[in-house]
């Protein structure tokens, strides 16, 4: 039997008494089809989710249309002659709960359907007189052909907890009267989309600030990507160049420039663009070594002016991103067989003539996949 032929409708209608008490109590139909590990693991599972209802998952959902109503209060202890606080309600905690209540409940909902079904199928193939697997079967079954549930298990949780449940508590937020400003930071309720209209209003302060930081953040998404394909295309020629110089016969101390060039990758990156940041400072390595040779006279504001900064940024990527497709190149130079530059040398072909013919087809074939990923859409970031 195909497993998507099984729906719930069909399992309450058709299955037996095990199969439809796991309707109520989840893992019977598993107990009862002989499956006992699976079924005692999933029945402790429902015991803990309904302890949880009845502890505060309840009380969460209670508090969730309102997100609380007790505000801190602040009363005069004549005794201690100082003010005491009480405490209130805490309308981000309320939600946060709220939330991930209904995440918890959509998962025992999954985890009700998913056994509700395994069940039947269970129920079925003892009545065609199949096997039942054991629970060693289905545990060496997550090792083999159901390896990659095993693999991705892990990945998946991880995602769900620290980026889709926050993300839909952030987003839960901006449909509530929350700020920084006046009392809305503890204690707020929901205001619908009015908080969108403010942001959207260009007549209002936030709004006119909304709208001109996108039209820069579009201005800068639009430019990046386009310096991103040249920059992409640059670093492979200028990566390419530098191989085929470094690779020339002629070219004395071939490891010492290669560690030159390769420095950069050895070092993490931001241990470099730490070291370039203090070198490029008015007080820096470049700025006083200049200055001793008499080329500038004051130092170079390269951190300070918006255009030499950039300019200053887009020369350290090219010179961060080279190396790599300098040492791709190496590898693919020396790899090209020797006997078509002779043959291509006895035809009388020239050295422009065997780059164009030879040795840039060859690089082209072999680095085509690593060029459209240098070239890839950059992501738009604020300056």
């Amino acid at each position: 039997m195909k497993e998507e032929r099984i729906t719930i409708g069909r399992a309450l209608k058709e299955g037996d008494l095990f199969t439809r008490l796991s309707a109520l109590i989840m893992g019977a139909g598993l107990l009862g089809h002989r499956q006992m590990v699976k079924g005692i693991l999933v029945f402790l599972i429902e015991v803990a989710f309904c302890l949880y209802m009845i502890m505060s998952g309840f009380h969460s959902l209670a508090q969730l249309p309102s997100l609380g109503t007790e505000a801190q209060g602040k009363v005069w202890n004549e005794a201690k002659q100082i003010y005491e606080y009480t405490t209130g309600d805490n309308s981000q905690q309320i939600l946060l709960a709220g939330v991930v209540t209904c995440f918890a409940i959509a998962a025992i909902a999954v985890l009700w359907v998913l056994q509700m079904r395994q069940s039947f199928s269970l129920q079925k193939r003892i009545e065609e007189g199949g096997e039942v697997p054991t629970f060693k079967d289905d545990v060496r079954n997550l090792f083999d052909g159901n390896l990659h549930i095993t693999l991705m298990s892990l990945p998946c949780l991880g995602i769900l907890v620290f980026n889709v449940v926050p993300l839909v508590y952030m987003i839960s937020m901006a449909f509530t009267t929350y700020s920084k400003e006046g009392e809305h930071l503890i204690l707020f309720d929901w205001d619908g989309l009015h908080q969108f209209e403010r942001v959207l209003n260009m007549n209002g302060n936030i709004g006119q600030q909304f709208w001109h930081v996108l039209a820069w953040t579009v201005v800068w998404a639009i430019f990046a990507t386009f310096l991103n394909y040249i920059l992409g295309i640059l670093n492979y020629i200028l990566g390419m160049a530098l191989a085929m110089v470094i690779n020339r016969k002629d070219t004395k101390g071939k490891g010492f420039w290669r560690f030159c060039f390769v420095l950069s990758i050895a070092v993490p990156q931001f241990v470099t663009l730490m070291i370039m940041n203090i070198m490029l400072q008015p007080s820096g390595a470049v700025n006083v070594l200049l200055q001793n040779l008499g080329l500038i006279n004051e130092p170079i504001p390269f951190w300070t002016n918006a255009m030499i900064a950039r300019v200053t940024i887009i020369g350290i990527n090219v010179w961060v991103g080279i190396p790599y497709t300098m040492l791709q190149v190496t590898g693919i130079l020396q790899n090209i067989p020797a006997e078509l530059y002779e043959a291509a040398r006895m035809d009388g072909a020239g050295p422009m003539r065997i780059f164009f013919k030879i040795t840039l087809p060859y690089m082209l074939f072999v680095t085509m996949p690593y060029l459209i990923s240098a070239t890839r859409p950059a992501r738009p970031t604020c300056s």
